[in-house]
């Protein structure tokens, strides 16, 4: 799912459709187009995308033979998943470095927080479901609320019910399934956000909650100077393996990790000579 540029400066989206479905040479030539076109490229999905799809991603990167091809998996819903990538377009029109706008993902994830109003959670496995939710679920008219980033919760939907939200300004994005988000409006005004926005449900939301009976939501920084601030902040480095410059642990491009640094060897005893 591609979201509307927030501002003039957003870098539009591609995207790859149907890539376990056209043949492989037709998608192929695209990816290399994009590469050659772009001169680095960052693939951005979500965990409930089917498997066949990820398979032909790394097919065509290894075909490739590229190293200009990043592979990003947050672990986010849908709905968080598509407000990353936007934050990653707007950010892509700054003086970053292609290994530093990839990384910077994983940077931003953590100011996201992503949830939904579902029907049922009899077949949500993406949060920790106890007992009586389970129960309650089939007992007709039940909702319950459900935040899955940054923190788990889960709480029946009820006058007093609730969820921890950010520390910090955000702006909240709604998407509606198959219910009604006057819950999520409620706690918009709860989490003080800047305003609400409305977009159509991603298409793989519902097999990522377990059920089309949802609405999901989002709060995110939209503000490109503080998204810049967050990330410039941060100290960079040289990938000690492909070269590119990185913020963090892992290099998105080539996954490598900095060495471990090893003990120094234990100095051997000194041998005297007898006089």
């Amino acid at each position: 799912m591609a979201l509307p540029a927030q501002d003039d400066r957003t870098m539009p989206a591609v995207v790859l459709r149907d890539l376990d479905q056209r043949p492989l040479e037709q998608a192929l030539a695209e990816l290399h187009a994009l590469t050659e076109q772009s001169g680095h490229v960052v693939v951005i999905c979500s965990r409930a995308t089917p498997v066949t799809v990820v398979r032909r991603l790394y097919t065509l990167r290894s075909l490739l033979e590229s190293d200009r091809i990043a592979f990003f998996r947050p672990d986010l819903p849908p709905l968080g998943v598509a407000v990353l990538a936007r934050q990653l377009r707007q950010l892509a029109s700054c003086d970053l470095s292609p290994g530093v706008l990839a990384c910077a993902g994983r940077l931003l994830t953590h100011y996201i927080h992503a949830g939904a109003v579902l029907g049922s959670v009899a077949r949500l496995d993406r949060v920790p479901v106890g007992l009586k939710a389970h129960a309650r679920s089939w007992v007709p008219g039940s909702q319950f609320a459900v935040l899955a980033h940054p923190e788990p919760q889960l709480v029946r939907i009820g006058p007093d019910a609730t969820l921890k939200g950010p520390e910090f300004s955000t702006w909240m994005l709604v998407a509606k399934g198959q219910l009604p988000g006057d819950w999520v409006a409620a706690l918009a005004k709860e989490w003080n956000v800047h305003g609400l926005r409305e977009t159509p449900l991603p298409a793989e939301s519902p097999r990522w909650w377990g059920t089309g009976r949802v609405v999901e939501f989002c709060s995110y920084l939209a503000d490109l100077s503080v998204l810049y601030q967050l990330v410039a902040s941060v100290r960079q480095s040289s990938c000690h393996w492909c070269g590119i410059d990185v913020i963090g642990d892992r290099c998105v491009f080539c996954s490598a990790v900095p060495p471990g640094h090893e003990p120094p060897a234990p100095r051997a005893p000194e041998q005297h000579t007898p006089a």
